[in-house]
């Protein structure tokens, strides 16, 4: 394309006809700057381009890879020939067209209808890390014209092993640093599937020095923030994860534990699984043992035609005399399980409760059981909302905490109750 110089380390943009190219590593590495080299091009080519610029949100689009292009445009010294308009997100240049197009159309859950992108044959994806593998596939499967190749481009910083991006298209390869991972792209998807992994050592003749330094001081001061987002690295927990350091312990030990124990529960249905979590504590020790995570479960259902929580209780050996601690914002699903004979008891919840009742796990030792499958991967995906700058804020993100809510509503209602009984 004239007047601009393509990095080399994304050639296979401008020259695969996989329909996938994975663009992932640290920062700086100059991976947006390729991709809207790449969509510049093709839209001044005389070949059929419809593309969609994409993002989980739809208003974070226009000040990122829309941007990006439109700056593209600007080097090329195109404006003549290609159409912009800003307010639509979109770009046109003969019968060519980029559009940009939210998978959400703000930052509530209200979908965006990808039926329309049949038309399409390529889609550029900004932070994928954020993007559900359900969404995900819904867009692809939309994507079916004939005639042209289809390329999805997708870029991000690395997340964690547990990612549904990880997961589907790549090995983990343990790196020189103990709890941090090179991914290596799977055989199977050699075949319609580039990866460029790439970092600041790939661009750095576009980078201030000052800044490269700043980079590396974070070997030492923030080593996490180094290896994953400096370095490229996969990691083996989310990103500003709120618990680490968790420790595990099999069912037999946990059995054996004399301390009393008391339950934690997390209603759910169609969306969110009921969560159900067995607690024993001992001085700053807590212990946690996960019992229920489905969904689908009535409360109650006395004919027994319906899987229901009440059923679950009484096959996980859940004495009538045990305390449950369940969410206090459904009080009509506590009244079901009480017609049960249930022990179950509102959560204490007041001002800031959710960070307070994390505080508190925060200063205790926390063991849980290695049959907690799905706790285990709530302990490494939990985490704190990011800034700008990929810096954890002091808000928690509500996804992947089922079970760590049911364990914090008991821990933190029964140390209320232990507190006002001392009293």
């Amino acid at each position: 394309m004239a007047n601009q110089k393509v990095n080399k380390k994304y050639t296979p943009l401008f020259v695969s006809d996989k329909r996938y190219i994975i663009l992932m590593g640290g920062r700086g590495a100059g991976r947006s700057y390729g991709a809207s080299q790449y969509a510049t091009a093709k839209i001044e080519s005389p070949e059929y381009f419809r593309c969609a610029i994409m993002r989980l949100v739809a208003g974070d689009i226009r000040n990122s890879i829309f941007q990006d292009i439109h700056d593209r445009i600007i080097e090329a010294e195109t404006e003549d020939i290609i159409n912009i308009k800003e307010n639509s997100l979109i770009f046109t240049c003969g019968d060519n067209k980029i559009n940009g197009i939210g998978f959400r159309k703000s930052s509530g859950d209200q979908k965006s209808k990808l039926k329309s992108l049949a038309s399409y044959n390529c889609v550029i994806i900004e932070e994928s890390d954020e993007v559900s593998e359900e969404d995900f596939i819904q867009l692809d499967d939309s994507l079916r014209k004939s005639g042209s190749d289809i390329k999805v481009i997708i870029l991000l910083n690395p997340p964690s092993k547990q990612h549904w991006i990880i997961k589907r298209w790549f090995n983990l390869v343990p790196s020189e640093q103990p709890g941090f991972y090179t991914p290596v792209l799977k055989s199977k998807y050699e075949h319609n599937t580039d990866f460029i992994h790439t970092t600041y050592l790939d661009n750095i003749e576009n980078l201030n020095p000052s800044t490269i330094d700043n980079w590396e001081a974070y070997k030492e001061s923030k080593p996490d923030h180094y290896w994953n987002m400096i370095k490229g690295l996969v990691s083996e927990g989310a990103r500003g994860r709120v618990f680490k350091d968790w420790n595990i312990i099999n069912k037999a030990e946990y059995d054996a534990l004399p301390y009393p124990e008391y339950y934690g529960l997390d209603f759910g249905f169609t969306n969110d699984p009921t969560a159900l979590i067995g607690i024993k504590e001992h001085n700053n020790k807590v212990y946690f043992h996960e019992l229920v995570y489905e969904r689908g479960l009535v409360n109650r259902d006395p004919s027994g035609n319906k899987p229901s929580i009440s059923q679950r209780l009484e096959e996980n050996g859940v004495s009538k005399d045990a305390i449950i601690y369940c969410d206090s914002a459904e009080p009509k699903s506590i009244d079901e399980l009480s017609m049960d004979d249930w022990n179950v008891v509102p959560a204490i919840k007041g001002a800031d409760s959710v960070n307070t009742g994390i505080d508190l796990l925060l200063s205790k030792d926390i063991f849980y059981t290695e049959e907690s499958e799905n706790l285990a991967i709530e302990q490494q995906e939990y985490k704190w909302a990011l800034n700008r700058d990929k810096e954890p804020t002091n808000k928690p993100i509500d996804k992947f905490n089922h079970l760590i809510d049911a364990g914090r509503y008991g821990v933190y209602t029964s140390s209320k109750e232990s507190f006002v009984g001392f009293s």
